[in-house]
C-alpha cells in the first residue's frame, strides 16, 4: 500500500509559513496589511489559477501570476511579485509542519511506504520539511503528473505511477478530499483548522483529527 499525504494543507501549517514571510514584506513595504491576509488573497487566486491551469504550466508560474493578482487586488504594484514569489519560495524549508505530522508519518511508515501527492514542483517538494519523512521516490508532484488538482487527472496518474500497489491519500482541504473521491482514490481526511469538507461533494468515509491516528486507520484499510 502507498499512503501519500497532501503537501501544503495536511502536512504543512502553509498560512502560517507563507503568511510570516508575507507579513516580513508586507512590513517593510509599509502596506496596512498582515502577513496571514495577504495569503488568504494570494491562496484565493492560486485555488482558482490551479483549476485552470494545465501543464506544461508550472506551479511558480500559476502561484507568481496568483501573487500579481492578489496585489493588484490590494492596489500593489503587481511588478513586484516575481521578485517576492522568489523570496517566498526560498523561504519553504522553513515552513512548519503541523505539530502531529512528524510522529503520524513515522507511524505510518512503519505498515506503508508514504509519499507527497502535491501541486508543486519538484524542486520546491524536495525542499519542504515532509519530504524528510517520506520516501524519495514517491514526491507526486503536479509537475510529475502532468495535472493540477482538483483535476481528477492528477489522481488517476498518482494510482498508475504507484501501480500496482494500492493508493490511499491523505487529504485536509475541500477540495482535495472531493478531487480525490471523485476520482475514485481511497481518501482519508485530516481535519485542519481552516478547512472544511466541501457540502456539494462526496462526504468522506474516514476523518481523524491527529495525524497519529493515520496508522491505526491505514491498518484497518
Amino acid at each position: 500500500m502507498i499512503v501519500t499525504v497532501d503537501l501544503f494543507s495536511a502536512a504543512t501549517d502553509t498560512r502560517a509559513g507563507a503568511g510570516s514571510v508575507l507579513g516580513a514584506i508586507a512590513e517593510r513595504r509599509g502596506w496596512a496589511i498582515d502577513g496571514v491576509a495577504l495569503y488568504d488573497v494570494w491562496d484565493r487566486h492560486n485555488k482558482a489559477l490551479q483549476r485552470q491551469a494545465r501543464p506544461p504550466q508550472t506551479f511558480t508560474e500559476v502561484s507568481r501570476e496568483a501573487l500579481r493578482r492578489a496585489y493588484a487586488e490590494l492596489g500593489h504594484d503587481p511588478g513586484l511579485a516575481g521578485a517576492d514569489l522568489a523570496v517566498l519560495h526560498e523561504s519553504v524549508d522553513t515552513w512548519p509542519l503541523w505539530p502531529d505530522v512528524a510522529d503520524g508519518l513515522r507511524g505510518v511508515a512503519a505498515i506503508a511506504r508514504v509519499g507527497l501527492l502535491s501541486n508543486v514542483d519538484d524542486h520546491l517538494a524536495r525542499r519542504t520539511r515532509a519530504a524528510g519523512l517520506v520516501d524519495p521516490d514517491l514526491l507526486l508532484t503536479s509537475q510529475r503528473l502532468g495535472a493540477f488538482k482538483p483535476d481528477p487527472a492528477i489522481y488517476l496518474a498518482a494510482v498508475r505511477a504507484v501501480a500496482p500497489e494500492r493508493l490511499v491519500h491523505v487529504a485536509a482541504s475541500a477540495r482535495d478530499v472531493r478531487g480525490a473521491l471523485e476520482a475514485g482514490i481511497t481518501a482519508v481526511r485530516l481535519a485542519r483548522p481552516g478547512h472544511a469538507v466541501d457540502p456539494d461533494g462526496p462526504p468522506p468515509p474516514v476523518e481523524v483529527g491527529d495525524a497519529r491516528e493515520l496508522a491505526e486507520v491505514v491498518r484497518t484499510l
